[in-house]
C-alpha cells in the first residue's frame, strides 16, 4: 500500500473552542511541489491551521516557511514501550471506565507546557482551557479510561488519561498533584495502565509530548519507552 503524502481534516471541536474555522494538516513524507500547490490551496479556506510535518522533514520545513506565514510552535516527540510482561499494581490505584466528573482529578491537572499556550493567539482565546476542557469531555466516556491514585486519605494525588486505539494503548494525559511530585507515583500510574493493557491483549503504550518538556521526556525514558518519532508543528493563522 503506497503512503498517501497528506491527510487534511476539518477540526470541528477547535472551531467551536476557538471561534475560528480550524483545520489540520499531517505531512507524511516530503511533498512533491505539485502536491504541496494542491494543499496550499486549501489553506485559504480557514483561518487557522495546524501543520504536522512528521520526522521533521527538511523539504516539508522548507516548503512551509517559502510559501506560508506558519510559524513553529511545537516540536512533538513521539514515544513507545512494547508490552511484553506484567507488573505488580499498587494498591492505590484503580482503573476506571467511564469515569464520572471528578473535581478533584481537575484540581490537579496542571499542565505547564502546550502549544495551545505558547501560541499567543489561541492563548487570548482561552487555550490555558483546553487541557481542562479535554478532561471533562472524557468523564463518562466510555472509551476513555481513568487510572487514579489516591493517598492514605482517600484524595485523588495522580491520574492517568488513556484510550485504546488498534492495538495501541495511548496515554492522552497523566498529572501528580504538587505536593506528591518525585514521590513515584506517576511510575506507579504508568506500570497500571501496562498492565491493565498487557491483560486487554494491547502489544504497546504510545505517548507525545513536547520538546521542552523535559521532565516528561525523562520521565518517559525512565519507564522503558523509546523514542519512535519527532514530529514539527506549525501553526498558520489567516487572519
Amino acid at each position: 500500500m503506497v503512503e498517501r503524502a497528506v491527510t487534511f481534516n476539518d477540526l470541528k471541536w477547535d472551531t467551536d473552542f476557538f471561534g475560528v474555522t480550524s483545520a489540520k494538516a499531517i505531512l507524511h513524507k516530503p511533498l512533491t511541489i505539485d502536491e504541496w500547490d494542491v494543499l496550499n490551496g486549501k489553506f485559504n479556506d480557514y483561518q487557522f491551521v495546524s501543520i504536522e510535518n512528521r520526522n521533521s522533514e527538511p523539504v516539508n520545513a522548507q516548503l512551509i516557511g517559502k510559501y506560508t506565514s506558519a510559524y513553529l510552535v511545537d516540536v512533538n516527540i513521539q514515544f513507545a514501550k512494547r508490552l511484553e510482561e506484567s507488573h505488580t499494581v499498587s494498591s492505590n490505584i484503580v482503573i476506571h471506565q467511564a469515569l464520572d466528573k471528578n473535581d478533584q482529578i481537575l484540581k490537579i491537572a496542571d499542565f505547564q507546557f502546550s502549544k495551545f499556550t505558547e501560541d499567543s493567539e489561541l492563548a487570548k482565546r482561552s487555550g490555558d482551557q483546553v487541557y481542562r476542557q479535554w478532561l471533562i469531555n472524557s468523564f463518562g466516556n466510555s472509551e476513555k479510561y481513568f487510572a487514579i491514585s489516591k493517598d492514605k486519605s482517600d484524595i485523588v494525588n495522580g491520574f492517568l488519561l488513556h484510550s485504546y486505539f488498534e492495538n495501541s494503548c495511548v496515554v492522552e494525559l497523566i498529572a501528580v498533584s504538587k505536593i506528591s511530585s518525585k514521590s513515584g507515583i506517576g511510575t506507579e500510574l504508568f506500570k497500571a495502565v501496562e498492565q491493565f493493557s498487557y491483560q486487554r491483549g494491547i502489544k504497546q503504550i504510545k505517548v507525545g509530548t513536547q520538546v521542552r518538556n523535559m521532565a516528561a521526556i525523562n520521565f518517559y525514558y525512565k519507564v522503558g519507552c523509546k523514542q519512535i518519532g519527532c514530529h514539527q508543528v506549525f501553526h498558520l493563522w489567516n487572519m
